[in-house]
């Protein structure tokens, strides 16, 4: 995105939200935040699924022109919730934000961009076997393997089609985890060679910032070695109460 524009950031107070609202007027741009939990990074309080209110959170900010959908039901929260709430945020809530988008004044929404997840390959991770890894590109279809996966799935889905129907101009980008599976297998982690992620880096021409190399150099200066986006955005749970981020609810 050239500068500045008014980007509306879904899912404001959560890890990736509160850093993009922190991270957004560095790059000249202004953004609105919205989340069901008040925080500093949170500019409108209210669900996704309120159509009402994305309606006329678009209509009383006309300079909106990007939306970056960000709020989700996360895995941590699949002991948690049940498979409903994850199809009211992940499925209605996207398609709320997408049919709102779409009719906006013609032209107006330059870009949506949906945070997906690299758990939606779920079953398709596994590797064949013989081999320490899969190699995973945009081709793989996706084997979910619990609701979390299925309704990013669909949310996905529903992406391709409003902007089949309506040109609205959508991307999904399938970020990695913001938090360790209890079903990764950790054996199978140490084995894997760096082959592939020097392959990813090199054709994705990305340079990662902060690497444990970067980390290590730090702590050998006596500095401390985060970064200080990531003490702004400050330590997160996944649930709106005083409670562990993996806790039941009874």
């Amino acid at each position: 995105m050239a500068s500045p524009y008014t980007v509306l950031v879904t899912g404001s107070a959560g890890h990736l939200g509160a850093a993009l609202m922190l991270s957004l007027p560095s790059l000249g741009h202004v953004p609105h935040g919205i989340d069901i939990l008040a925080s500093p990074t949170t500019t409108t309080v209210g669900s996704i699924t309120d159509r009402a209110l994305i309606a006329s959170i678009l209509a009383d900010n006309p300079f909106i022109t990007h939306i970056v959908h960000a709020a989700t039901l996360h895995k941590p929260h699949v002991d948690s919730h049940p498979k409903s709430a994850f199809i009211d945020t992940n499925i209605t809530g996207t398609l709320v934000l997408l049919e709102e988008a779409a009719a906006a004044p013609k032209n107006r929404i330059k870009s949506f961009l949906f945070i997906s997840t690299t758990s939606t390959f779920g079953r398709a991770l596994a590797p064949a076997p013989g081999q320490p890894a899969a190699w995973i590109t945009e081709s793989v279809t996706p084997l979910p393997k619990n609701i979390y996966g299925v309704t990013k799935c669909a949310a996905e889905d529903l992406c391709s089609l409003i902007h089949r129907q309506t040109s609205l101009p959508v991307l999904v980008l399938r970020t990695s985890r913001f938090f360790p599976e209890p079903d990764d297998d950790e054996d199978r982690r140490a084995a894997m060679p760096d082959d592939a992620n020097l392959k990813a880096v090199r054709e994705l021409g990305w340079r990662p910032q902060w690497t444990m190399e970067k980390v290590v150099e730090r702590l050998a200066r006596g500095e401390d070695w985060r970064s200080e986006l990531t003490h702004a955005v400050g330590k997160k749970g996944y649930h709106a109460v005083s409670t562990g981020v993996y806790t039941t609810r009874d």
